[in-house]
């Protein structure tokens, strides 16, 4: 019997149209994205903020180097991850395995009090950890496709949908818990829910059937090759199958592809490079910057707007979770009790957190709110653009790219006007939020013309032996943006003093969108070289 969809039988059921595994893998990325950026979002914050407030008192440049450099590894890793997943581990065992280093690293942070160099061990533990986890994961989410057409780009559209719900629920919780309460609680608390997604995946793993196991010698389990009308899985059990009949690639179609994912992956860096601010010199700007403090009405209608902006997509995130339920909850019952658990306890925190914002009678943003709209947009816009790649208007790929470093650029275009009435070289001011929110607005329909399809594209243009390795070097990109970004951010004390704040980020402005309008310029270019994959 042939299958629509890749891995066992189970994964034939469908949760919005697309088999219930893609949505396995959903949850799991969800709670590793949930304990990144909850982390990400505190660790500017925590080493600038003084002694008194707990913090490590460090200048803003120093901060922003080490955030540059630790944003920097966390990506580079997967390169090794991916190779040794290819040849050792199997996709599965490095996610399970990725997973629980990370937990131990979140742990680590968490112990910060006692000693700074548990604070060291546990980015070091969180960056070897994303190594393992964060290419091959998304490595499984392309195999559970049989065919490269735009169905592969929604169910990768509708994945990255679950790495920003992790996003939003992790900035939300992790850096209200770690701004208002401590820093080590913020810190302990992403480590929770790593530990959690590790184990909803372990329970569920065998959804995907010969997807992501141990390779062997009998047979290669990225492309699960026939071996005279039978397929062996690792153990040991024989189906028979038609031989699959794949039309060989030539070397010279292989290389061109190979050449148009390294094309992507350099002008990606130029759009993580300015991106990847949002958790540096936009955080600066939002918790020194930005007036943040409400009273009266402004504080009720804030405390009205976030409780919606909580709850809403929380609830959406629970009707998928009890759609997933009722698809697998008979064949994986611990699996789902686990990410059951999860939920019960985020709902639980949620309310605890609406409830003491709203008997407090003023309300101060907390710097790292702003952070949380990148991923509030992501989940109202992830479903439009889904379709919108499903339909007659679906762009080329390097149409989309173009347009989303423009938007990008735009959004810092908007910070600069923001920021044109502060001072020359004024450590605060008090701009109105309005401009970083039209900021993470304009990067985020940004993020969705790239990102997702960055991951598509890999996946559907990589031979099929080095589609580990390919990730890992899509990934390599976002190390040296990460490094880049840094550096430069560092830099906005300097450029402001001398020039003007404005000025720094119409760097940010200037330079994504001069490289969009080339890769749109080269996109007839780069659809040949893609030999009939779109």
């Amino acid at each position: 019997m042939e299958f629509k969809f890749g891995g066992s039988e189970h994964n034939q059921r469908t949760v919005l149209g697309h088999p219930a595994g893609l949505f396995v893998l959903f949850f799991t990325e969800m709670w590793e994205r949930f304990s990144y950026y909850g982390m990400r979002a505190l660790l500017v914050l925590f080493l600038t903020a003084s002694l008194l407030e707990e913090g490590w008192g460090w200048e803003r440049q120093d901060a922003l180097i080490l955030y540059g450099w630790y944003i920097g590894l966390v990506y580079v890793t997967p390169i090794f991850g991916g190779l040794i997943a290819d040849k050792l581990l199997g996709y599965r065992n490095a996610v399970v395995w990725g997973a629980l280093i990370m937990t131990l690293g979140h742990a680590s942070m968490a112990l910060e009090g006692f000693t700074d160099n548990f604070f060291y061990l546990g980015l070091i533990l969180l960056i070897l950890g994303n190594g393992l986890f964060k290419p091959n994961i998304s490595s499984i989410v392309g195999q559970l496709y049989k065919t490269d057409d735009k169905e592969k780009d929604a169910g990768y559209t509708i994945f990255y949908m679950g790495i920003n719900a992790g996003a939003f629920l992790g900035i939300l919780l992790c850096g209200y818990i770690g701004e208002n309460i401590g820093w080590h609680w913020g810190f302990g608390l992403a480590g929770i829910f790593m530990f959690f997604g590790m184990l909803q995946f372990y329970f569920a793993q065998k959804i995907f059937g010969d997807i992501g196991l141990k390779p062997t010698k009998e047979i290669d389990y990225v492309d699960q090759k026939t071996i005279k009308g039978e397929v062996k899985s690792e153990g040991g059990v024989v189906r028979d199958e038609e031989p699959e009949k794949k039309a060989e690639v030539s070397a010279g179609v292989k290389g061109d592809r190979i050449l148009v994912i390294s094309i992507f992956a350099f002008f990606t860096i130029f759009f993580w490079w300015a991106f990847e601010q949002a958790g540096g010199s936009m955080t600066i700007f939002a918790a020194d910057y930005t007036d943040r403090v409400l009273v009266g009405s402004g504080a009720y209608t804030f405390k009205i707007i976030n409780a919606i902006i909580t709850i809403v997509p929380l609830l959406v995130i629970t009707y998928v979770l009890g759609l997933l339920f009722k698809q697998t909850f008979g064949s994986f019952a611990k699996s789902n009790v686990f990410l059951g658990l999860s939920f019960f306890i985020i709902w639980g925190i949620v309310i605890y957190i609406l409830y003491r914002e709203f008997i407090a009678d003023a309300s101060e943003v907390p710097a790292s709110w702003f952070s949380v709209l990148n991923s509030l947009f992501i989940i109202l816009f992830a479903p439009l653009f889904s379709k919108i790649w499903e339909s007659r208007f679906n762009p080329t790929g390097p149409v989309k790219f173009g347009i989303g470093l423009i938007l990008l650029g735009v959004g810092f275009g908007a910070l600069a006007y923001g920021a044109s009435g502060i001072p020359q070289g004024a450590e605060v001011a008090s701009v109105s939020m309005i401009w970083l929110i039209l900021a993470y607005f304009f990067h985020t329909i940004g993020e969705l013309c790239v990102s997702p399809v960055g991951l598509s594209y890999v996946s559907k243009l990589s031979p099929p032996k080095l589609v580990g390795l390919m990730f890992g070097i899509w990934f390599m990109a976002n190390f040296i943006a990460g490094i880049l970004g840094g550096y430069t951010g560092g830099y906005i004390d300097a450029i402001s003093e001398k020039y003007s704040l404005s000025i720094f980020f119409l760097i940010f402005t200037s330079i994504p969108i001069f490289m969009g309008l080339i890769m749109i310029a080269i996109n007839k270019f780069l659809v040949k070289k893609m030999h009939g994959i779109r």
